[in-house]
């Protein structure tokens, strides 16, 4: 699983010029059983988005292809982790630590 913490690195008004374009990349993603949550962070400097998937170099072409990044507004930070304690309703995305 994969936190992808996402800095704004412009003016947070060239953000929101984008963000129709960042919302349909989110979506698709959502649709594609990649991204699980995300949201904007408190206070608003860019957005935290949760996502599945065991191959870091999958995760890093998805975000070099969100239209903040691609529109120069935001940087990410990746960082990857093992689930292996969640609430029951995301019991599916559960892993095991490697042996």
């Amino acid at each position: 699983m994969f936190v992808l913490e996402l800095t704004y690195t412009a003016p947070v008004e060239r953000a929101d010029a984008l963000l129709e374009p960042h919302v349909a990349w989110l979506d698709e993603h959502y649709a594609s059983g990649v991204f699980i949550a995300s949201g904007r962070k408190n206070p608003r400097d860019g957005g935290v988005i949760l996502a599945v998937g065991d191959d870091r170099a999958r995760i890093e072409k998805i975000t070099a292809a969100d239209p903040f990044v691609t529109g120069g507004v935001c940087a990410y930070r990746i960082t990857e982790f093992i689930a292996t304690k969640t609430a029951p309703e995301l019991a599916a995305y559960r892993q095991q630590l490697p042996s």
